[in-house]
């Protein structure tokens, strides 16, 4: 993999957020760091290892993941989004906000399928790819967070207002309600 400069560089985010977004894929066996020798991608990489590596994440690695992976990736959506991809981030909002008082599992459903949206705004197949990879993990965490708790109206809006910013290409804003979403979920 290139260094850390370049991808930080490519991706408009800092290094340090590279270095934590590499952590977690040597983590889930994606990514093989050697000291002093670099990162490699591993090409036989079993999709069920990662995710087996990825189920013994607890809530809080959960949520460091999210902040990683799912702010990052929906401040480059404000950036990079299509009027195609405000389409399908609305038409996925609509549905999640039919089931938000209905059956959890439907609304689970309905909620991913707008965060992968939202990732795949950024336009950057990796992160979908990983995204989609973690989507097991995000749905047991909401599952678990959403048991424990009454549902909040105000905590669900935000995922319009992060629509919003997407919309207005802003990516500060963007990622300062996604980050709000992910602590508050």
């Amino acid at each position: 993999c290139p260094p850390s400069r370049n991808w930080a560089a490519e991706l408009g985010i800092s290094r340090n957020t590279v270095r934590e977004a590499m952590r977690v894929l040597a983590f889930s066996g994606l990514v093989e760091v050697r000291q002093g020798d670099g990162s490699y991608l591993r090409t036989a990489v079993d999709p069920l290892q990662a995710l087996q590596a990825l189920s013994r994440c607890d809530l809080e690695q959960a949520r460091e993941t999210r902040h990683i992976l799912e702010a990052e990736a929906i401040g480059l959506a404000a950036l990079r989004r299509s009027e195609e991809d405000l389409q399908g981030l609305r038409e996925a909002l609509k549905h999640s906000s039919a089931h938000f008082h209905d059956d959890l599992e439907q609304y689970i459903g309905c909620d991913l399928v707008f965060h992968q949206r939202l990732v795949d705004a950024a336009h950057n197949p990796a992160l979908s790819e990983l995204y989609r990879y973690f989507s097991g993990v995000v749905a047991a965490t909401l599952h678990h967070n959403l048991s424990h708790a009454p549902r909040c109206q105000l905590v669900f809006d935000l995922h319009g207002q992060i629509l919003d910013a997407i919309e207005q290409r802003d990516p500060d804003k963007a990622k300062a309600l996604s980050r709000t979403l992910i602590n508050e979920s």
